[in-house]
């Protein structure tokens, strides 16, 4: 009987789009249930399986099948890969890489072991993470902390070829899950807090070779905007979003949303225009950040991907003028070529780190198919994910208190004054905080409820953004925090919600922020992890808990499952750290050491050892 729903999930997956793949060996991989051969399980970023043996009924008997400590301690992001009898399990810094067999006691087939100048952890914003492992082309691909893109033959674990893809000498970095589609492979950049103008980029997967780079700051020819962009929605491409009250950029000054009748829309090189002078250095958008690091969805239909790009570099808002496009951003772009067919910039003018990387995700709703994304800014938005068209932007919860809404053709969020950062001066009770009311951990869709289920982080924060001179390798934040539990009295939360409207379902609080990414099943069972070590099993279609298991250390990793030899599994990764954990696995104890994490998360000692030992723990029944 198991094998036989195993059988039966198989035909569920069979049933999407099939797309003449390079990567022949990944499309077959996909379409096998008992496998989890891309970071978010399938390309749509779902964080889905059609596997169901592990049912309501039965999951509160799931016990521990295996565990395998990786030997690295600080924090565990992402998840393995598994096709077939083999799962490639990867470490934070120094990214090792297991292959294991899951036929053979899950014995260590190979493994390799990256040599890494350990200076790059210096560097690392905000732990020594790393997202995960991509398949294809009968390769696992490694995205080194140090920017070196790897490609390891996955039967031998031989490297094939490698690429210098960011350089950690002037602050850029990687922390990122290589995502394998068709013909390429891509990765991003990591850096805004040092200066460094990001990008996301596309390799051959045949040898390495770069297909095309597409920065997130800069002339049109190098963000890569096509004649079309934003075609349908040319208020995306308005000059300038805000008007200046009291003076805009200096203490009591702030912005008001500029009427939309009044904007200059579809204009063209907004990468560089946006960014008025005078700045903290010469033109500000070379040194503009936009970080890429999320997860990142593809549409075969259509042929675009969707990622998000971080915050604009420097933190302090006063010194970088103008809505500083095109970081905050949501961009679609064709595979083949990286060119933009459109792009809607979050959080114009950004005030308090509030990154616009975390992921897309993409699902289907009478016969149209939507793109799907909760920001760190606590707003959740869908837009029709061929043309942008913005259809639904909601606060996640009424503690965000930095602007009451989001116009619906702009897409502009209406600040409020109360909000506004300035040089020198102690914002407090913002919320929520720079790490967002979610951060790198993914959410996840069901195709049977038709929701969303996300993690998140219930903080708000004290924000005085300082003067910070820029030097090349050296941090450029230009601001200090504080971060605190927001009103509910906790520091998160999971909930589910309906993408149509981004509205509430339903929605547990957590003591700590749930910094774990989320798995639905075709059961109807949500799986995610917490800080304080728990890894639950919920209800999808109400959020009752019914099952949990508290491992080693806090889970930051993303909640996966697989099937072998008939039987279902589901494993997390456990390994403490990330921005929430940084500073405990560094025993910084000062408010506002890491960024304000170690004053908002010091209970986290409590639950904890530190640093935080990585290992795998995998469950059946």
């Amino acid at each position: 009987m198991q094998v036989n729903k195993i059988k039966l999930a198989l035909g569920l997956v069979a049933a999407l789009p099939l797309v003449a793949f390079a990567a022949a060996d990944q499309e077959s991989a996909l379409k096998d249930a008992n496998n989890w051969a891309h970071p978010r399980g399938q390309h749509n970023n779902n964080g889905y399986s059609a596997l169901a043996q592990i049912n309501k009924g039965n999951v509160k008997n799931l016990k521990a099948a295996w565990t395998f400590a990786t030997g690295v301690n600080r924090g565990h992001e992402g998840s393995p890969v598994v096709v077939g009898n083999m799962m490639y399990v990867h470490t934070a810094f120094p990214n090792n890489v297991y292959a294991l067999d899951l036929n053979d006691n899950q014995k260590i087939v190979w493994s390799y072991f990256p040599k890494q100048d350990p200076s790059v952890q210096a560097v690392l914003c905000c732990d020594n993470v790393s997202r995960g492992l991509g398949y294809g082309d009968g390769k696992i691909y490694l995205q080194q902390n140090d920017g070196m893109l790897v490609a390891l033959d996955a039967k031998t674990g031989a490297k094939v070829w490698d690429v210098k893809n960011t350089d950690p000498k002037v602050g850029a970095t990687n922390t990122n899950a290589p995502h394998v589609i068709k013909d390429k492979v891509l990765t991003g950049c990591s850096g805004a807090e040092f200066g460094v103008r990001c990008f996301i980029a596309a390799y051959n997967l045949k040898d390495g070779s770069l297909a095309w780079k597409a920065f997130s700051t800069g002339p049109d020819s190098e963000v890569l905007i096509g004649a079309d962009f934003n075609k349908e929605n040319p208020s995306y491409s308005a000059l300038s979003v805000y008007e200046d009250v009291n003076g805009g950029n200096k203490q009591g000054g702030s912005f008001k949303k500029a009427a939309n009748d009044s904007l200059k829309i579809g204009e063209k090189e907004l990468g560089t225009r946006t960014w008025l002078k005078p700045q903290a250095v010469k033109d500000g958008w070379q040194h503009g950040g936009g970080s890429v690091w999320g997860w990142w969805p593809y549409d075969a239909r259509t042929n675009l991907v969707y990622y998000g790009t971080g915050n604009p570099s420097v933190w302090n808002p006063d010194v970088r003028p103008g809505d500083n496009k095109w970081s905050m951003t949501i961009f679609a772009r064709d595979l083949d070529t990286g060119v933009a067919k459109w792009g809607m910039q979050m959080t114009p003018h950004d005030e308090w780190d509030y990154d616009g990387i975390n992921e897309v995700i993409l699902f289907d709703k009478g016969g149209k198919t939507y793109a799907w994304h909760h920001d760190r800014n606590g707003f959740i938005y869908t837009w029709q994910a061929g043309n942008g068209t913005l259809v639904a932007a909601e606060k996640v919860h009424p503690f965000v208190n930095w602007a009451t809404d989001v116009d619906l053709k702009t897409g502009v969020p209406s600040k409020l004054a109360t909000a506004s950062t300035h040089q020198d001066y102690n914002a407090k009770g913002v919320c929520p905080a720079a790490l967002g009311t979610k951060d790198q951990q993914p959410a996840a869709y069901s195709p049977k409820t038709g929701l969303m289920y996300t993690p998140l982080n219930h903080v708000c924060m004290t924000y005085e953004p300082v003067e910070s001179k820029y030097v090349a390798g050296q941090p450029w934040v230009g601001a200090t925090l504080t971060m605190f539990a927001g009103p509910d009295g906790v520091m998160g939360g999971f909930g589910a919600y309906d993408p149509m409207t981004n509205k509430k379902v339903w929605y547990n609080k957590e003591k700590f922020s749930a910094w774990g990414g989320a798995l639905t099943t075709a059961s109807n069972i949500v799986f995610y992890g917490t800080l304080d070590r728990w890894f639950k099993a919920v209800d999808a279609q109400n959020g009752k808990e019914l099952w949990k298991f508290q491992v080693g250390s806090g889970v930051i990793g993303n909640a996966f499952t697989y099937g072998n030899k008939g039987k279902q599994y589901v494993g997390v990764l456990s390994g403490i750290g990330g921005w929430a954990g940084v500073a405990m696995n560094l025993g910084m104890t000062n408010d506002t050491d890491a960024l304000g994490a170690a004053g908002g998360y010091k209970e986290l000692t409590k639950y904890n050892a530190a640093p935080g030992g990585g290992a795998l723990n995998v469950f059946s029944l």
